[in-house]
């Protein structure tokens, strides 16, 4: 149980009691974990209803900190129903497609969440293109796609055989992520099954809490704003300035109008920030969107004092340096901060991986290379979630050796083959520290290849491929085999700490953004730099005590102008 008497600011309260819809527009570290938390425990303390709270989310991280939260304060206990929390997928597949399965199709739902990594090859001859180049509904090349992947000429064959898999996936009742949500929507809008859903939902609901609403989609919004129209009192939790999924059709200025259509008393600020010092909570709003109505966060938090100023490494070149990594570990040793605790981040892992020396992979397909990539990323991971990534990865290398993928997905191979979650872990976890590269060890890289194919060979088919074939040598594999990081420090991606804070915080800006983001928080425009920009505004936002921003250096003094401008103290540093 938490011991520390929670006093809540007004706005903290004002939510707490708030009856009916809300549209909660929270700041970073304004304390709504626990505002969520005292909302149920206010709701629940009436249980003559017996209708439960859905809490929905849109990561398996922010899901499961408030379902330790809600239970270590005894909101909720086992068995969870009629409550239900998970993420917002979940809840559509166990409600809406579960028991109704896929419209036309007999065949039991199944989900695919990798589905669009499937490969799309026409003939022999065409380069080979995953589905998720194609559109959706009209299975048409995407011209960005194809651009990325440096396919040439026309795509009429690839569409021909996208549409057709597609078809395909669906008459087996394969679905990803996206069909459900098409489907759940179609339900939910339709006349006859809508009516009945409704009445479903508000006997077994007394109210539906939605966090981290800026992760929406188009889609999510319409199925959320149908609760709304069926009377279910929605609470919708968000900082639309955290708005980092435009990949997956992410929404950011639909959200804040989706906010207006909400009446005034139930628009509801969280804006004290109970995470930074002051100097962090000043710097974050220079990196918010200049044409948005902003307000400057006051610091609450124990750390609301800390007198560290913002710190701004000014790197040469337009790779990201290793002494990138170096300084921001001996100024956390000055703070005698865990440097397991205090990430270097990035938009992307290889930006991170660069800032600490780590290995990436840098999209070589070669297996020999992404199996030493797989093995470093293990070790060089010290968060539960990157380590499950790395031995996934693993496990795909071990199935394409076996000869079981073939043109399946990884997840269809799973489903098909039956095999259990943690069956296979025991083999991975046996292989990653068996091939652990360690230089005494291992005199060079082709002597670590030797060895890991000595262990693998044994789980060829025996189709005539040998396992030097499968496991060739490649001129980049002492690029990604790496010792142990000596430093601590993790490598990760701005979207894997979101929703998380830190001690300390490394934010690495590549050169190829970097001009465009600070344009884009200056001016407004460019418009196709307001993502790249709220990147770097959910990682500044993760520090407590030390934040520090990795730019280059022909733009580090703009970054460093842009941030005084709101009082920040700054300290740039050249590399």
């Amino acid at each position: 149980m938490n011991t520390k008497p929670f006093t809540p600011t007004n706005e903290q309260e004002s939510i707490i009691s708030h009856a009916g819809p809300a549209f909660v527009s929270a700041c970073p570290g304004a304390g709504k974990t626990r505002v969520l938390v005292e909302r149920a425990r206010k709701l629940l303390a009436d249980c003559s209803t017996g209708r439960g709270i859905a809490f929905l989310s849109f990561t398996r991280v922010a899901v499961s900190e408030l379902e330790i939260r809600l239970r270590r304060e005894g909101v909720l206990e086992s068995p969870t129903f009629p409550h239900f929390i998970g993420t917002f997928d979940s809840f559509l597949w166990q409600f809406l497609i579960a028991p109704f399965g896929v419209p036309g199709c007999v065949v039991r739902p199944r989900l695919i969440q990798d589905k669009g990594d499937r490969t799309i090859q026409p003939y022999a001859a065409a380069q080979a293109l995953p589905l998720k180049c194609f559109d959706r509904t009209t299975g048409n090349a995407l011209p960005e796609e194809l651009q990325r992947r440096g396919f040439r000429g026309r795509a009429n064959a690839h569409e021909t055989t996208a549409r057709s898999i597609r078809a395909r996936f669906l008459e087996q009742g394969e679905l990803d992520f996206d069909d459900a949500r098409e489907i759940a929507l179609a339900r939910l809008c339709d006349p006859v099954s809508s009516a009945v859903l409704a009445r479903a939902f508000a006997s077994r609901f007394q109210e539906l809490i939605v966090d981290e609403a800026q992760d929406c989609n188009p889609t999510d919004l319409e199925i959320i704003n149908w609760f709304r129209t069926a009377h279910i009192p929605v609470k919708v939790i968000c900082d639309p300035h955290q708005s980092i999924y435009g990949f997956r059709g992410g929404v950011t200025e639909q959200l804040f109008a989706f906010g207006q259509s909400f009446t005034q008393d139930q628009q509801l600020p969280m804006t004290g920030n109970f995470r930074s010092s002051r100097h962090i909570t000043k710097a974050t709003v220079a990196l918010r969107a200049p044409s948005m109505p902003t307000i400057t966060d006051e610091a609450l938090g124990d750390y609301r004092d800390e007198p560290i100023p913002i710190y701004i490494l000014a790197y040469p070149g337009n790779s990201v340096p290793a002494s990138v990594g170096a300084k921001f570990h001996e100024l956390t040793e000055t703070l005698e901060l865990d440097p397991r605790e205090c990430p270097v981040v990035a938009a992307t892992r290889l930006g991170s991986a660069n800032a600490l020396g780590h290995p990436a992979n840098s999209g070589i397909k070669n297996l020999s290379y992404r199996l030493a990539v797989a093995i470093s990323d293990y070790h060089f991971s010290f968060e539960l979630d990157s380590r499950k990534e790395a031995l996934k990865g693993i496990h795909k290398i071990i199935l394409e050796l076996e000869g079981h993928i073939g043109d399946k997905t990884y997840h269809q191979h799973i489903l098909d083959a039956d095999i259990q979650l943690n069956s296979w872990r025991p083999q991975a976890l046996g292989l990653v520290h068996a091939l652990r590269y360690d230089p005494i060890r291992f005199t060079s890289a082709d002597a670590w290849l030797d060895h890991a194919r000595s262990l693998l060979a044994p789980l060829l088919p025996g189709n005539g491929r040998t396992i030097n074939q499968l496991l060739p040598r490649n001129a980049d594999l002492v690029k990604a085999l790496c010792s142990a990081p000596s430093s601590g420090h993790c490598a990760r991606t701005i979207h894997s700490v979101k929703g998380k804070e830190f001690p300390a915080v490394c934010v690495v800006m590549s050169s190829r953004t970097a001009k465009g983001i600070l344009d884009y928080l200056s001016t407004g425009s460019p418009a196709a730099s307001s993502e790249e920009a709220r990147k770097i505004y959910v990682g500044a936002s993760r520090a407590q005590r030390l934040l520090v921003i990795a730019a280059p250096k022909s733009q580090a003094t703009r970054l460093a102008s842009l941030l005084q401008t709101t009082g920040a103290s700054v300290v740039s540093i050249s590399l």
